[in-house]
Order: C-alpha cells, then structure tokens, then sequence
C-alpha cells in the first residue's frame, strides 16, 4: 500500500511527488545559483560583470532542476519540456519573437493613434544603452518564468491531466505569482492570467519553450525598451530622450501596471490566442 502511494504499476514516481521534488530541487538550486551570484558580485569589480551575473541566478537554477529531474528521475530527454533541438529551429523562435511583439504592439498603437497613450519628452539619455540594459535583465528574466511555468511543471500536467488541465492550472498560477508587484489588482492579473494562456498556447502549438520564452521577451522588451513604460508595475530602465505616459482610463490603458495591465492589451492576447488555438485545431486536424 506504501509503495503504491509513492509509485506508479510501472515503478515510477507519480506525477505528484516528481512535481514536489521538482520545486524542492529548484529551491536548492536557486540558493545555490544565489551564493555563486554573490560571490561574483563581491569578486568582481566591473558594474557590468555584476549586472550580468544577476539576472543569470533564476534561469540557470531552474535549469539545474530540469536537468536533475531529466536525466536522475524521469530519464527523458529535452523534447519532453519543449527544449530539445527540433524546438530551437528558426522559424519557431521568429514565431514567437513576432507574435509576441505583436498581440501587444498593435493595441498599443491603437492606443497612441486614439490618444489615450501619448509621448511625453524625458531627460536626454543614451537609448541604445537603455535597450541593451533592459535585453539583459528582460531575457533571461522570461526564460527563468518559462522554466519555471511552462517547463516540468506544465510538461508533468499535461502527462497526467492533459493540456487543458495543464494549461488553465499552469496561466493562473502565472498570475498569482505577480500578486506582490506594484500596484497589482484584480484587473491587471487577470490580464497576466491570459497572457499565461497565451504562451502556453505557444508552448503547445509551436512544440517549443524557446519560441515561448521569445514571446515573453518581445513582449516586455517592447514595454521597456521602447515605450519606456513599467513592465508589470515594476520599472525596468530609465526613460532616455522621451517616455509614454497613459492619458485614457486606467481600465484600458493600464495605468501604473503599464499597457499589459489594461483592456486593450487584453484584447491584443485575447486574438492572438484564439489565432494560435485556431492553427493548432488545423495542425490536428491535418
């Protein structure tokens, strides 16, 4: 009875204790990737190396977990969380780099067309050094919450409820784990819950946490870098030669959270959902 609570028929572990060691291992990981971190920090004596390393600790912790759950407990190989090589072809990762920047550039110039977003001038400033800046803190940054939402765990919901189960399990969490940001509220999650729906629509039809992680990326890339606004309520660089402010309603503009905190943004996904769901019923159909 014992064995039975732990494994499955076939000997293996049951989805629900791989998914705790999973966090278990991550959170040894993280710790560890942490102390490396701040060893290099107090080593270093470049800014630049320090900025560097610290966007690095999540992702490669999280990565650490994946390949210790790989190969130490599920013996499978990087197709099983969408990273294998198949997943980093080009056209995947052009897919998601575009309909990532998309879903949220088109509402967004709509917005500044309506003028309910408009371009304020800022303090001159380096633009290039700001969008470098907001590169590597923003990339790595989707990647570790690719990872950590859309790698092991999402892969081990779907083996053992499905990928509905997995993917509504798996976009809500996303949203809760902004709860603590800036100016967080009910609105601006539930936004983030459906760009969680989203990339793992991406995830799913592309076969690909690349494409996923680049998807993320152009989408808080484009916040940061090029309307110089607060990326989920927390600001990422400074805002160099001009900045975009909201004049319209918070409800739709976004207000403090930034543009993926309102209505219009909501939209934006909303289409390129339905649009990933519609080329994924023809992909099976096929």
């Amino acid at each position: 009875m014992r064995r039975e609570i732990f494994l499955t028929k076939n000997g293996t572990l049951r989805a629900i204790w791989r998914g705790l060691l999973f966090i278990a291992v991550s959170i040894v990981a993280l710790f560890a990737a942490s102390v490396a971190a701040a060893t290099l920090h107090s080593a270093a004596a470049s800014v630049g190396i320090r900025l560097v390393v610290h966007p690095l600790v999540y992702p490669l912790g999280f990565l650490a977990a994946h390949v210790f759950m790989l190969r130490k407990i599920d013996r499978k190989d990087w197709s099983y969380v969408w990273l294998g090589r198949d997943a980093a072809r080009p056209p995947k990762l052009v897919s998601g780099l575009v309909l990532g920047a998309l879903v949220l550039a088109l509402p967004v110039g709509a917005l500044l067309t309506t003028g309910q977003l408009t371009v304020a001038d800022a303090p001159d400033g380096a633009w290039w050094s700001a969008a470098l800046l907001a590169t590597a803190v923003l990339l790595p940054s989707a990647f570790a919450e690719e990872l950590f939402a859309r790698g092991y765990i999402f892969a081990l919901l779907r083996e053992a409820a499905g990928w509905k189960v997995a993917l509504a399990a798996t976009s809500i969490g996303f949203g809760m784990v902004h709860v603590a940001n800036p100016g967080a509220n009910w609105q601006s999650l539930s936004v983030v819950v459906l760009a969680g729906f989203f990339l793992g629509a991406v995830v799913l039809v592309t076969g690909s946490l690349y494409a996923a992680t680049l998807a993320h990326f152009a989408w808080n890339w484009f916040i940061a870098a090029v309307l110089h606004m607060p990326v989920s309520g927390v600001p990422v660089v400074g805002s160099p030669d001009y900045r975009v402010v909201e004049s319209g309603p918070d409800w739709l503009t976004g207000g403090s959270w930034g543009p993926e905190g309102g209505v219009a943004a909501g939209l934006g996904l909303s289409v390129g959902l339905v649009y990933l769901l519609w080329i994924g019923k023809r992909s099976r159909q096929g």
